[in-house]
């Protein structure tokens, strides 16, 4: 039983392969159509991920500052040391001593003669710690935790410019969204068209089928699967043209990132995304034939 259900389905497949090679051209269209339309929203996707990660290793994102109590001794400072080292959210750190902020003081603001009739040293020794995640609620649960040592006086970080990369971040997601939507349902239009003119093609053969005793779900089985594999064979050439606009844009970023000591290379979409890719594109196909078929076939009675 089993056996010939596979059989049955196997035959449907190769012949909905022979359909589509038979018409190379209009199939060819419509799979780069597909493959364009998966393409803008899966792109501007991997922009969004990407920036996330290129923002952590520019000039102008988030650090965290670590001031130290003035009383603070080596242990202390030892002490921070390791907790800084222990924690997987921190990707690398840098102890400045009181001794070289002051320094760095009396040379960049001209203040030599002031600074130097000091009786003791007022700044304190501080951490500037960078971490994985920039977002402003990771950075702001690291703030809180932080502040709670012993030997820290002071936390600070750029609350603001993390706020500022989220909402850009969730604007993309939001048009990721929003052309994610337009374009599938514009997928499902083409699909829906294209089996519908597919129907109306083979309608005499379609009655002669009915008329001696085929039912409906044979009838619409090879049209689902050409929806099916259209849709395949379209997220296969979404993710083709990715991965060519992202070479690309990686030669061009070797440039930049030698200009500015960056280390500026964009990431490909991960396994797991271009699997859900494939599902959602061949789903699609599917959803946008199944429309098609049950709007259509039942209006094909044999006379």
């Amino acid at each position: 039983m089993i056996h010939a259900w596979l059989t049955q389905h196997w035959h449907v497949f190769v012949f909905t392969l022979k359909r589509l090679v038979s018409t190379p051209v209009t199939s060819l269209l419509s799979i780069v159509v597909i493959g364009i339309a998966f393409s803008l929203p899966a792109g501007i996707y991997i922009l969004m991920d990407n920036l996330r990660a290129i923002s952590g290793q520019t000039a102008g994102s988030p650090q965290m500052s670590l001031y130290l109590k003035l009383n603070a001794s080596e242990s202390d400072v030892e002490k921070i040391r390791q907790r800084l080292q222990d924690n997987a959210q921190i990707t690398r750190f840098q102890f400045i001593s009181k001794s070289a902020a002051l320094l760095q003081l009396q040379q960049s603001s001209g203040l030599m003669d002031v600074t130097s009739g000091l009786a003791r040293n007022p700044l304190p020794d501080a951490f500037v710690v960078n971490t994985h995640d920039a977002t402003a609620e990771t950075l702001e649960q690291l703030q809180t935790s932080m502040q709670a040592w012993p030997e820290i006086e002071h936390v600070q970080f750029d609350a603001a410019w993390a706020k500022r990369l989220n909402a850009l971040l969730e604007f993309g997601r939001t048009v990721v969204l929003m052309l994610a939507i337009l374009l599938s349902t514009a997928i499902i239009a083409v699909m829906f068209n294209t089996i519908r003119l597919q129907i109306l093609t083979k309608r005499e053969e379609i009655e002669v089928s009915k008329l001696i005793g085929a039912t409906n779900s044979f009838i619409q089985r090879p049209f689902l699967y050409f929806g099916a594999i259209q849709g395949l064979l379209g997220g296969m050439t979404a993710l083709c043209i990715i991965a060519l606009a992202i070479h690309t844009m990686n030669e061009e970023l070797t440039e930049i990132a030698a200009l500015y000591t960056l280390n500026l290379h964009l990431q490909h979409l991960s396994t797991s995304d271009n699997i859900s890719l494939l599902f959602f594109s061949t789903w699609l196909g599917w959803l946008g034939a199944r429309i098609s078929v049950a709007t259509h076939l039942w209006q094909i009675e044999p006379k």
